[in-house]
């Protein structure tokens, strides 16, 4: 029998060599992630990967499944550690290699595979790992499926029977043939590839330059020590250096693609940075002029243009905010028929005929440079000041355990539902909405909003504020919001504010 997972272990122990580590918190609500051999060790992950095969069978679902690997230096024999568990609970492994993490998901698709275990810690810092799992394609885990998977290996309850594996040679030149089999672009653009060291690098210049792009690396040489920042699109040094790089080289756009290449963020010709909501109303503005009465998924992050801006009202979109989190939004955009989903972080999924359902940063790329194509007389920079001016905030992330994150903004909700029905004011002015399906967004009498909801992937809080009306405004109501979380001692430092 295999052994029961243990949450804590010493490293250098007989212990550790021979017990698998596997601390509960890994499991979060749509992948896993732990810092390796702190939290989990490589026997921990063979343990997942036998869970996880059991999980598969238990679903009904053949048991065939697609695993790959970002550059992280430890990421391979991270995800060796997981094939041998998933071969151990009779699957049939098809590993792409290397790769990013749409080239995981278009695999299952392309080689008709069911299931998917990407190894990626994303854009966390060095010393992360983890897996992003699904078993309905373009699905990926839930709540649910991560809840029942954290029972089997915490458990040990295997079902266990021989497995197979098989390497599937040069699989990312098949992906990007798929993705850039469309005319090439009529108007030629400088773009700026940005990809933090991170796994993109590899792959994002070929894409750009096949649909005609006219390419300036940077920071494409994959390092897994990420020398200059983390591979983070919501990170402003990795925001800043694209915009200096734009500068210098007179660029059209700068386009970065976070650690595992699903996410991407956009600088404009003029140095602009801007958050993804932003260029998500842009896009929606672009898409629902060829696909009218369409439908978009945001996060509870996103900016609140979506529902305000005339052009899309015009073009009779319908807007659903809906949870943070690439599960959550996918599968939101799945159940509705969506044309697209936008999520703050970067994350965008495009339905039919864009793309296939899922989180795919070179998609968004290329729908980006086809809206700056099919405006030929416009700059980034045009397009951008062509909507509503609001302004905004980065994410903004306080630290907050893992084991005490929930049970805070628990706490958040009640404080603010309270305020509402007894009439109070906040930020100065009467409540004018709250929602509450993932944390809570606060929305005062003028428009100014504040959100404080738990990281999904990280012992974090995430904070969120925009105001319609003036920067001031915006600054405030991050003031306000943040008192509220200074009257939680477990609620530590930011990552970075306003």
């Amino acid at each position: 029998m295999f052994p029961i997972p243990k949450s804590v272990l010493t490293p250098n122990t007989y212990d550790y060599e021979s017990s698998p580590l596997v601390k509960p918190t890994g499991f979060r609500e749509y992948d896993a992630r732990w810092l390796l051999e702190k939290e989990i060790n490589l026997m921990g992950i063979q343990a997942l990967g036998m869970g996880l095969g059991t999980l598969i069978k238990e679903m009904g679902v053949k048991p065939e499944i697609v695993t790959g690997h970002d550059f992280r230096s430890y990421s391979a024999s991270v995800k060796m550690a997981l094939v041998s568990g998933l071969m151990a609970a009779g699957c049939k492994v098809h590993d792409i290699g290397l790769c990013i993490t749409p080239m995981a998901y278009f695999a299952q698709f392309d080689l008709d595979v069911p299931c998917v275990a990407m190894v990626t810690a994303s854009h966390n810092d060095n010393g992360w790992t983890g897996v992003k799992m699904g078993a309905n394609r373009p699905l990926t885990f839930g709540p649910v499926e991560m809840t029942r998977l954290k029972e089997i290996v915490l458990g040990a309850k295997f079902n266990l029977s021989p497995g197979s594996y098989v390497f599937v040679e040069n699989f990312p030149d098949r992906y990007i043939a798929d993705v850039t089999n469309r005319p090439k672009l009529k108007r030629r653009l400088k773009v700026v590839a940005a990809c933090g060291n991170g796994t993109a690098g590899a792959f994002a210049p070929r894409v750009l330059e096949a649909i005609g792009c006219d390419v300036v690396q940077l920071d494409c040489d994959l390092d897994h020590t990420f020398p200059r920042y983390n591979p983070n699109t919501e990170d402003m040094k990795m925001l800043h250096a694209m915009r200096d790089a734009v500068l210098v080289n007179n660029a059209d756009v700068a386009l970065g693609f976070d650690g595992d290449g699903d996410r991407c963020g956009v600088v404009d010709n003029e140095g602009e940075e801007i958050f993804a909501d932003k260029v998500g109303v842009m896009l929606a503005r672009d898409m629902s002029s060829l696909h009218k009465n369409a439908t978009f998924v945001v996060d509870v992050k996103s900016t609140g243009l979506f529902l305000t801006d005339p052009v899309l009202k015009a073009n009779g979109v319908k807007v659903d905010y809906w949870k943070t989190g690439h599960s959550y939004i996918k599968r939101r955009v799945n159940e509705l028929g969506a044309l697209a989903g936008f999520e703050k972080s970067g994350h965008f999924f495009f339905n039919k005929p864009f793309g296939r359902g899922y989180d795919d940063g070179m998609i968004f790329a290329l729908a980006v440079c086809d809206m700056m194509d099919r405006n030929p007389d416009k700059s980034m920079a045009d397009l951008r000041k062509a909507l509503p001016k609001t302004w905004g905030s980065p994410t903004m992330a306080p630290h907050c355990a893992d084991e005490t994150k929930y049970g805070i903004v628990d706490s958040v909700v009640k404080h603010f539902e309270a305020m509402k029905k007894d009439g109070l004011r906040f930020c100065g002015q009467p409540i004018r909405d709250l929602v509450t399906v993932n944390g809570v967004r606060v929305t005062v009498e003028d428009g100014t909003w504040g959100l404080v909801r738990a990281s999904s992937n990280k012992p974090e809080l995430v904070v969120v504020v925009e105001s319609p009306v003036s920067d001031a405004r915006m600054r405030e109501m991050f003031e306000a919001v943040d008192a509220v979380l200074k009257t939680y001692p477990d609620v530590g430092e930011y990552n970075q504010t306003i």
